[in-house]
């Protein structure tokens, strides 16, 4: 319980500031550094993985379709990703995977609050 409170506080600061950098994610991504742009988009990549598709908070939402690419929602991003790049998740992963097992072997998808 207590952790769920201490999420439910967190996120009462974050939504808002949230809102704001998609807002301002947009304003760079016209005007300002291509690099500043990149690293928010791949930050909401990683939130959208982790809020939507129940994914590690680490990981692209493409690397997640390619390791649970028998799930409906993930062929279906397969699919959308292969129209623009072909191949991408599959390359996503090959990325990405080193890194969500390190992650695993130390621990951090465990709880850390309490």
């Amino acid at each position: 319980m207590k952790e769920r409170l201490a999420g439910f506080l967190v996120m009462t600061a974050m939504v808002p500031l949230a809102l704001a950098g998609y807002l301002l994610l947009v304003i760079v991504g016209f005007f300002g550094r291509t690099a500043r742009g990149r690293a928010g988009v791949r930050a909401l990549d990683h939130f959208v993985n982790a809020s939507i598709f129940d994914g590690y908070a680490w990981e692209s939402v493409s690397s997640h379709a390619w390791r649970a690419r028998d799930r409906r929602w993930a062929r279906g991003v397969i699919w959308l990703t292969d129209r623009f790049q072909p191949g991408h998740c599959q390359r996503a992963n090959k990325r990405e995977q080193p890194l969500v097992d390190l992650m695993l072997a130390k621990g951090l998808h465990k709880q850390t609050i309490f």
